[in-house]
């Protein structure tokens, strides 16, 4: 069974940045596309940024290009996103999530993910 494990959240005043894990368990990560979604107060949950399970596809919502990198090392089935210049808007709950029904691509609609972690929680203020 697959299981995955968020950390790095925290509080950070705007313009820091955060470097977020996603530790996989009961797969091997590199078999997966993987996807990494927010939940803000209030609102729904949306993708932020996915790569393929080939690493050589990335997507990024407009709001967080040239500032959020998507990554994974293999070696050591992680997976992770590198939020730079952060804003109060990105506060909210992270989460990774992981689907192999993606040939090499991938994509941000969350019914698409088989495997969920439960979220780090992400505070961006003074």
């Amino acid at each position: 069974q697959v299981q995955l494990v968020e950390s790095g959240g925290g509080l950070v005043q705007p313009g820091g940045s955060l470097r977020l894990s996603c530790v996989a368990s009961g797969a091997t990560l590199s078999s997966y596309a993987i996807g990494w979604f927010r939940q803000a107060p209030g609102k729904e949950r949306e993708g932020v940024s996915c790569i393929g399970k080939n690493d050589a596809f990335t997507y990024y919502i407009d709001f967080v290009k040239g500032r959020f990198t998507i990554s994974r090392d293999n070696a050591k089935n992680t997976a992770y996103l590198q939020m730079n210049t952060l804003k109060p808007e990105d506060t909210g709950v992270y989460f990774c999530a992981t689907t192999m029904r993606y040939s090499g691509g991938c994509s941000l609609v969350g019914i698409t993910y088989d495997h969920w972690g439960q979220g780090t929680q992400v505070t961006v203020s003074s």
